[in-house]
């Protein structure tokens, strides 16, 4: 039903709760949004950090509108602010309205990439389900749980569960809307753990095409404006701490660790003041660790990061 479902045009309100054992940090919604966000430059990589932080802990409430693949609004409400990204054909939008600052982007005819300056990378349940069952392999085990209801509508319950006995996920359960097949909720669960590590789900939803206006967008009075040139890959979600090279993936299934070469981000990791708040001194560099990921950084500025112990990117990181 996920794969054949043929909705494309919905709204609603999603919401998503992170609750990985990192402690809540209150200077995260400050850091992110001050300073410069420009490559090489220390505020540009602690605001990178803050923004990826931010997203992994407490709960964060998005208004999502889609119509089609060129059309899709997505507002993130902050307590006293909103950041919005709108995609609207080859024109996209960014806009925060705590600094009251828009960039425009246009799309290359035919280039469905949406930059992304990494301050809205909520997603909707039906994108992270399509990452999670792209991957389903010999190395899980997929059932189906009890029928449940997610945001007033029923839903089958998809569950995913790793075979290895590594990996730090307990399971996956997908909320699949029994009438379209369009998935309405994920929950994942960290191994030995009952309560859901990580949700995201709708709270409510419409599958009809929203407004053509939402998809519209003008910088309100008094906002600056940048026109941003097409960022290159590696810079798309305006993260410059990640290096040019691709990362290297060893392992198999939930084992899976992803590398990245020591860079100029990467090297410069360890000094961030931001990290030194959320990690552990551990023997050859420093552990972020949360109940479903761990990320090594090792001190000659390579990162391991998977769904695994510590020992295994330990191992990955001495090539053992």
């Amino acid at each position: 039903m996920v794969a054949t479902t043929s909705v494309d045009a919905f709204s609603g309100t999603v919401v998503q709760t992170a609750d990985l054992g990192l402690p809540e940090l209150p200077q995260i919604g400050q850091t992110a949004g001050s300073g410069s966000n420009a490559p090489g430059t220390d505020s540009g990589q602690t605001a990178s950090i803050a923004a990826a932080l931010e997203f992994l802990t407490g709960t964060h409430t998005a208004r999502v509108f889609v119509d089609g693949p060129t059309k899709t609004r997505l507002q993130v409400m902050d307590s006293l602010a909103e950041r919005d990204l709108v995609h609207n054909g080859s024109n996209v939008w960014l806009y925060d309205s705590a600094k009251n600052a828009a960039t425009r982007v246009t799309l290359p005819q035919g280039d469905a990439t949406v930059p992304n300056d990494g301050s809205t990378t909520i997603q909707t349940p039906a994108e992270m389900a399509d990452r999670l069952l792209a991957s389903v392999g010999p190395s899980t085990t997929v059932t189906v749980g009890d029928n449940t209801r997610v945001a007033g509508r029923p839903v089958y319950d998809l569950v995913l569960t790793p075979k290895s006995a590594d990996t730090l996920v307990g399971s996956v359960s997908i909320g699949v809307d029994s009438e379209t097949g369009l998935p309405l909720q994920v929950l994942v669960r960290a191994r030995g753990q009952q309560s859901p590590a990580f949700r995201i789900a709708f709270s409510d939803v419409t599958l009809t095409a929203p407004s053509a206006g939402l998809f519209d967008f003008t910088p309100p009075a008094g906002a600056t404006v940048t026109q941003q040139a097409l960022p290159q890959s590696n810079s798309a979600t305006g993260h410059a701490t990640m290096p040019a090279a691709p990362p290297t993936v060893t392992g198999t299934g939930w084992d899976t660790v992803v590398s990245l070469p020591a860079g100029q981000g990467t090297s410069t990791m360890l000094d961030s003041p931001m990290l030194a708040q959320v990690t552990t001194s551990v023997s050859g560099g420093r552990l972020l660790s949360t109940s479903l990921l761990n990320v090594y950084l090792s001190q000659d500025g390579r990162v391991f990061a998977g769904a695994v112990p510590l020992s295994v990117l330990q191992s990955a990181a001495t090539g053992r």
